[in-house]
């Protein structure tokens, strides 16, 4: 996967020095964090794309893309590299996340991004929403780490 935009997914919010499986700041899991210096381009780009397909499907867990036109006119590439550049939920992720600096009314957010939430997402912020697609990506990330390993992660 080219275009990375970091050399790690680490975000400095590190929960797996508590006992987490799965990080609550990056969604890696513990080993992964542990053995992230020792792995090879292959590894590293593969738990990259498993982490940008669980925040693809976490963003589309939230909110819907109406306007796929005015999500490109307002997001540039992500520098994911492909197939993810092309994604429009992580555009939509990008977008939400570049627009919180900002800190517009969540209706102008969506509004300028093309975007509305789904039915159920009762988030009243912007930042509100961001905190909900996080918490999806999270629950999402320890569902995977279970599955894969058949460890509860609580």
């Amino acid at each position: 996967m080219r275009g990375m935009l970091r050399r790690t997914p680490c975000i400095g919010i590190c929960s797996t020095t508590y006992g987490d499986l799965v990080c609550r700041g990056c969604k890696r899991f513990a080993h992964e964090i542990v053995g992230w210096n020792g792995y090879e381009r292959t590894q590293r780009d593969a738990v990259w794309a498993r982490l940008l397909a669980l925040r693809a499907g976490a963003t589309a867990h939230c909110v819907t893309v109406v306007d796929q036109d005015r999500l490109a006119a307002m997001t540039p590439e992500p520098g994911f590299g492909e197939p993810f550049d092309t994604d429009p939920h992580l555009r939509a992720h990008e977008g939400l996340r570049r627009l919180a600096g900002e800190a517009p009314a969540l209706a102008e957010a969506l509004a300028r991004l093309g975007l509305v939430l789904r039915d159920g997402i009762r988030a009243a912020t912007l930042e509100a929403l961001l905190r909900e697609i996080d918490q999806e990506l999270f629950r999402r990330s320890v569902a995977q780490y279970e599955r894969n390993y058949r460890t509860p992660a609580l």
